[in-house]
């Protein structure tokens, strides 16, 4: 397996802004480590396409954070990671994580009944990809289900609370109650931002598995046992945010949800994801005619080629 220096950055994509709940818990575990983010906010969501649409997407996402230099990919969607891990682990040849094994993992070690639920998209949810491993890792747990597709939206448009999406997660999440689970896995990353509004309607006695936390964890493990871990201190990290739409609603969302500013988010335009430009970002800086650092002596993982026409930003 190829490896990238230790210096450069984690590359997170997700359909939106959902993401930054893998986002955020990375960057506490791993608080050295440079970060570019990739919200693929002009097609959400992912939870309502097909396969083949989702692993296209998830391919251009990849190809995109490899401009940078990115050493490790983590596929921050449920959707994604349960439809096209598997092609874009034999694709690419860096480390990439996604986010269905480990929320598994976490259900079995917290479920004390064997009885877990499932909620997520209606890709993921039809993918049984959850059950899959569940079953594969314990084949006595007992695995019930729901997709629940307008929590993607709500999330999307900031409804975190209120009547409506109280109603909603009733509707949803009701059934569970007869299945006595005492488990449940909140199986698409945007989800943990609904999670006060989710444990009210199953009850406190449900421990509600976050995968972006144990996601994080089997990043921080893989960077070590990979000798890629960036161990120098540094109190201000690159962290780096794209999105292919509304970067100014994914800002202000974003800040709302990381509790911190967001300087910049930078739109990327469709045909600069195309794979002639990959391949040319792709190149070593000096084949590009650019420099690898910018005016401060910092790694710069490529912003030089960013500028320009493919690019707008949305700004504090």
């Amino acid at each position: 397996m190829k490896k990238n220096g230790t210096s450069q950055p984690i590359g997170i994509f997700d359909s939106g802004i959902g993401g930054l709940t893998v986002f955020k818990e990375i960057h506490k575990e791993v608080p050295n480590e440079g970060i570019v983010y990739f919200g693929d906010t002009a097609h959400v969501p992912y939870g309502t396409k097909s396969k083949e649409t989702i692993t296209k997407f998830s391919v251009d996402n990849v190809l995109f954070l490899q401009s940078f230099g990115v050493k490790m990919v983590v596929v921050a969607c449920n959707t994604a990671s349960s439809l096209s891990l598997e092609t874009l682990q034999r694709k690419f040849s860096i480390p990439i994580v996604g986010v269905i094994e480990p929320g598994a993992r976490a259900a079995l070690a917290r479920t004390k009944n064997g009885r877990i639920g499932v909620i997520g998209t209606k890709s993921t949810i039809g993918s049984n990809a959850y059950e899959t491993w569940l079953k594969k890792l314990d084949p006595s747990a007992k695995v019930y289900s729901n997709a629940c597709p307008l929590f993607v939206p709500f999330v999307e448009e900031g409804w975190l609370d209120g009547d409506i999406v109280s109603k909603v997660a009733h509707t949803y999440l009701d059934a569970f109650k007869s299945f006595k689970i005492d488990t449940l896995i909140l199986g698409c990353t945007h989800y943990p931002l609904l999670s006060s509004v989710i444990q009210k309607t199953v009850g406190p006695k449900v421990r509600l598995v976050n995968s972006a936390e144990e996601t994080a964890k089997e990043a921080k493990r893989l960077l070590a046992k990979l000798k890629l871990g960036h161990t120098v201190r540094s109190k201000s990290p690159d962290l780096r945010f794209y999105v292919s739409d509304e970067p100014e609603q994914f800002r202000v969302l974003g800040e709302r949800f990381l509790g911190r500013t967001i300087a910049s988010v930078a739109k990327v335009a469709e045909h600069y994801r195309q794979p002639a430009f990959d391949r040319r970002l792709s190149a070593p800086a000096k084949e590009r005619g650019g420099s690898a650092s910018g005016g401060n002596g910092r790694t710069s993982y490529g912003a030089q080629v960013l500028e320009g026409p493919f690019i707008s930003k949305a700004k504090a």
